[in-house]
């Protein structure tokens, strides 16, 4: 039995980091990483959908971990996704993630055509393959990737030695337990229900918005773990409200998000990759919104 201890707490996920002309930018990813590094978290989710993965080459996303690793290798746990919509490319990812040191590597159900699940379980156990001493975790987001994880195809994943669990993206809590009770550890995907996922069995969350309130999610984590669950809850609602006015604008949530951390003197990373949709002038007045609100709830709660 694996100790999985490591992974209890809150994970964000890493946003991509681009220099003035889209590219991909080594100095803003290392900055970014130390920033969060600096904040407390026990680890950080790199190459996922926060990350905008989908719009990176092998390459690309090579590059991104390289310098994530470079500041972040024994100072906090991480967890590289590796997914691609080939198993090639998917296989080349994770044999570089191990070879980088990571804690785990994490990968979607392949997405467009449909797949049955045994094709899905070849898929994952390829990719697992490639990393053969690192762990592996499923990533189940049914929402996005069209595919939802089953108790059987889990099943048959846990037969894999180094599948420790799930992230649960779906939004029925009850996903939670169901994983949880087929022997896997799972981590709650939807910031919205932290908490409930907490309740539910999460050994701890990988989310979206950690990223630009982290010491919010810390105070709902630690809250819970000392039993203090009205005041998690009230940390929660307020964190709720964030994510709802960060969605509100034009642009992308994610160009909302990295706009509000530069106006709370976070590192600039950019704006987000096309065809994701930038700012507009009047979301900067929503993200100035968001900025001094969250900034309002640190020095409340946190």
């Amino acid at each position: 039995m694996k100790d999985t201890k490591k992974y209890q707490g809150i994970f964000p996920a890493f946003y991509a980091c681009y220099a003035p002309d889209g590219s991909i930018s080594p100095e803003r990813v290392r900055a970014f990483t130390e920033y969060l590094i600096g904040k407390g978290v026990t680890g950080l989710y790199v190459g996922g959908s926060s990350g905008e993965c989908i719009y990176h080459s092998v390459e690309e996303r090579k590059l991104v971990l390289e310098n994530v690793m470079a500041v972040a290798k024994g100072r906090i746990v991480i967890i590289a996704h590796v997914a691609c919509n080939n198993t090639r490319d998917s296989m080349e990812l994770a044999a570089h993630a191990e070879s980088l040191g990571v804690d785990a590597i994490a990968a979607i159900p392949p997405i467009y055509f449909k797949l049955p699940p045994h094709a899905i379980a070849k898929y994952w156990n390829d990719i697992s393959s490639a990393a053969p001493h690192t762990d592996f975790v499923i990533y189940n987001i049914p929402q996005l990737a069209g595919v939802a994880l089953s108790g059987a195809l889990l099943r048959e994943m846990l037969k894999n030695p180094n599948v420790i669990g799930v992230k649960n993206s779906s939004m029925p809590v009850q996903d939670i337990e169901m994983w949880r009770d087929e022997g896997a550890i799972v981590f709650n995907g939807p910031d919205e229900q932290l908490l409930s996922g907490l309740a539910a069995g999460a050994i701890g969350g990988i989310g979206g918005t950690y990223a630009v309130m982290p010491e919010l999610y810390l105070a709902i984590y630690r809250l819970f773990r000392e039993g203090e669950i009205a005041k998690a809850r009230a940390i929660q609602d307020e964190c709720c409200h964030v994510i709802y006015k960060l969605c509100s604008g034009k642009g992308n949530m994610y160009a909302t998000i990295k706009e509000t951390l530069r106006l709370m003197g976070a590192p600039d990373i950019g704006g987000v990759r096309e065809p994701l949709y930038n700012l507009t002038e009047e979301d900067k007045a929503i993200c100035a919104q968001c900025a001094a609100e969250i900034q309002k709830l640190v020095a409340q709660y946190a």
